[in-house]
Order: structure tokens, then C-alpha cells, then sequence
């Protein structure tokens, strides 16, 4: 991507991060279906209960900041400028509870439908988020809303 940002069009990522998601998701799957590894442990109970909790938690983050974002009239595309920094409610906890609601989903269907792939690549999926997504807004963030971005950036932490 591109390390030049463009104020007007926000952050610049032209790609959904949900997509990013499934797209690993996806490839992960796929990778089972020619180099398997067993799913066994997958089928206890305790894992089955670890994929519900993910999934309960996930639906914690996503549903509140995205009615956070939708009351205070923001975007979530990311090539459109904010219109408003977000820093209560769910977001004086962590600076990204999409992308934690979104690894939470991921993990908790991984655990329901039992793929050792999905966690093997997930590292791979958290440094893209990270590098290519996160970093992208921080960029962004800092040049639309500076000093308050900054205090805001020393406050409250990047993930949990």
C-alpha cells in the first residue's frame, strides 16, 4: 500500500478488513483440505465452549462500536475521512474493537468448525491488520485530529 496518506479520503484502505478476515479464513480451509491435520482436539467440549465465548464477546465489540460510530454519524469505510475521533465508551478500552471483534469471530469459528490452519496463519492475519490496516488509520488519525489523536494514542491501548 501506498505509505502516502490523502486527508480527503481518509485512511486509504481499499480493502474491508472483514475481507482480510475471510479471505485467510478461506485460505485456511482450503489449506486443511491438502495438507490435513487432525481435527480432534477441535471436537471436545471445552474448545466448543471457547468458540461460543469468542463468538459472545466478538458480538460485545462489534455491536458497540458500531453503534458508536453510527450515533455519532461516523464512517466505517476506510476511504472516507472521519468525520469524529472516537475515545468513549467502547473505544476509552481499546483503539481497535472492530478488528478485536473481528479476530474474535475468527477465532471463535475456528473453534467451532475445528481448522489448526486458522490458527497457523492467524499470527499471519494479526501482522496485516496491524501493519497494513492499523498503522494506516494511525497515520491518518494523527494527521486529521493531532494533538487530541496523540493523548488519546498515550491513553488507551492499540489492542487490549
Amino acid at each position: 500500500m501506498n505509505n502516502q496518506i490523502n486527508k480527503s479520503k481518509g485512511p486509504g484502505v481499499y480493502i474491508p478488513p472483514p475481507l482480510i478476515y475471510l479471505l485467510i479464513f478461506i485460505a485456511s480451509v482450503f489449506i486443511q483440505k491438502r495438507i490435513p491435520i487432525s481435527e480432534a482436539i477441535f471436537q471436545t467440549m471445552i474448545i466448543k465452549v471457547a468458540g461460543v465465548i469468542f463468538l459472545v464477546t466478538a458480538l460485545f465489540f462489534l455491536l458497540r462500536s458500531l453503534r458508536q460510530f453510527f450515533l455519532t454519524k461516523n464512517t466505517v469505510i476506510l476511504i472516507k475521512p472521519a468525520t469524529s475521533l472516537q475515545t468513549t465508551g467502547i473505544y476509552a478500552i481499546t483503539r481497535n474493537p472492530m478488528y478485536i471483534g473481528l479476530s474474535f469471530v475468527y477465532l471463535g469459528i475456528t473453534c467451532l468448525i475445528g481448522n489448526w490452519w486458522n490458527i497457523i496463519l492467524f499470527p499471519i492475519l494479526f501482522l496485516i491488520i496491524q501493519e497494513f490496516i492499523i498503522k494506516r488509520e494511525e497515520k491518518y488519525l494523527e494527521l486529521e485530529f493531532g494533538q487530541q489523536y496523540a493523548e488519546y494514542k498515550r491513553t488507551v491501548r492499540r489492542w487490549l
